[in-house]
């Protein structure tokens, strides 16, 4: 398995309760896909330097993973496939 770092972007407006859903949803795709998750970092809301989706602000969440090389693309289909997510960055980390 290989390490890696997931950020995502949520509407600077999202509810509470809408966030928790988004994690639970992240937490249910990285374990179909058979990865391991860290401790989830939420980093807040904060400006974006030009508008996303329309949105001014996002709600910024890390995660650390482990995960097959082989995953990573399915991953990245099913996060774009998530409406609520306005951007996501998986990048592999170096040892």
């Amino acid at each position: 398995m290989e390490k890696y770092e997931l950020t995502l972007i949520l509407d600077g407006k999202t509810t509470p309760a809408k966030r928790k859903a988004v994690l639970v949803t992240i937490e249910k795709i990285i374990e179909i896909l058979k990865g391991k998750m860290g401790k989830v970092e939420e980093w807040g809301e904060k400006e974006l330097a030009y508008k996303i989706a329309k949105s001014q602000s996002g709600y910024f969440i890390h995660y650390p993973l482990e995960l097959e090389p082989s995953q990573v693309k399915a991953l990245n289909l099913k996060l774009k496939m998530e409406n609520d997510i306005i951007r996501h960055l998986l990048i592999r980390k170096e040892e």
